[in-house]
Formats: structure tokens, C-alpha cells, sequence
């Protein structure tokens, strides 16, 4: 299951965070991938909008993981940057994030190739930039969604567009 949805604004991109934050649930891995740049961050800003979460959700690039506490009862938001680990799996298992997945949506920049085994089920989020020279093409990003696993087999993600 996946679909593609083109994004023309960074205010687009947090909105489309907050729409795919009403599908999700505890115990959800979000895989985020593009340039540095992409729009990850404005993209998880947007999910922990729609949770509902504490906190002001900002790149995790110096403390690697941050947890943002539920304000409505709803699932906590691990917002974790897998960039400077090296060692894939065994560097995240460090942070204790499968402890935490049960219990919370959680959402990995650079995560792809490095932590897919912490749940069989998973939403890959892949975020490019739009190719062309003009300026109106600036902010533009295409944003597909894959879901993987039984979780998402029967998830409507093209509705999300």
C-alpha cells in the first residue's frame, strides 16, 4: 500500500503531518527519508501537532531521540534522529525504543536501512524535492507513503491525498 501526494508549502507539509497523525496509533514506527532539508521535521512537527503532543517538535540532531508526552490522553511522540548512529539496530536498542514503541508513535529520521527490525510493521514516509529550475518549484515536495506490514495492509493512505 502506498500512495504519493505533492506538497507545494512547508504549512502543506506540517498539515499533511497532522492528517497521517490521525491514522496512527501507539505502537507505530514512522521511517522518515529525503535530503537533508526534505522536510522531515516540518512533516513530524505536523504529527505531533495532530497527537496532540507537549512540547515544540524541533530536529533531534544533538540528543538523537525526544520524547513528547501526550496532552489528550492519546500516545506519547518519540521523535528520534538516526543520522550520526552508526550502528544501526544495535545503537537504537541503546535508547530504549522498544520499550517505548508499545507505548507511543514513533518517528525515525534517517531511520531507513537502520532500524526496520524494531516492528515488522511500519509507515516508510519518503519526501523529495520537486526537480526543476524555477522558483515556483522551490518549496515543492512529493511525499510518498508506504505502508508495511499487516497493520497497514488495509489502511486507506490514499485517502491521506
Amino acid at each position: 500500500m502506498h500512495t504519493r501526494i505533492t506538497v507545494s508549502t512547508p504549512e502543506e507539509m506540517r498539515q499533511l503531518g497532522r492528517d497521517v497523525a490521525a491514522v496512527l496509533r501507539a505502537g507505530d514506527l514512522v521511517l522518515l527519508s529525503g535530503e537533508l532539508g526534505a522536510g522531515k521535521t516540518t512533516f513530524t512537527r505536523g504529527v505531533g501537532e495532530g497527537l496532540g503532543v507537549r512540547g515544540a517538535v524541533t530536529s533531534p540532531t544533538f540528543v538523537i531521540a525526544r520524547v513528547h508526552p501526550s496532552l489528550t490522553g492519546g500516545p506519547a511522540l518519540v521523535h528520534v534522529d538516526a543520522y550520526r548512529l552508526g550502528g544501526g539496530l544495535d545503537e537504537m536498542e541503546d535508547l530504549d525504543l522498544d520499550v517505548s514503541l508499545t507505548d507511543s508513535v514513533v518517528a525515525v529520521e534517517w531511520g531507513e536501512g537502520r532500524v526496520e527490525e524494531l516492528s515488522e510493521d511500519r509507515l516508510h514516509v519518503r519526501i523529495e524535492r520537486a526537480v526543476g529550475a524555477e522558483e515556483r518549484f522551490e518549496d515543492q515536495r512529493t511525499v510518498t507513503l508506504h505502508g508495511v506490514g499487516e497493520r497497514w495492509a488495509s489502511a486507506d493512505l490514499a485517502a491521506l491525498a
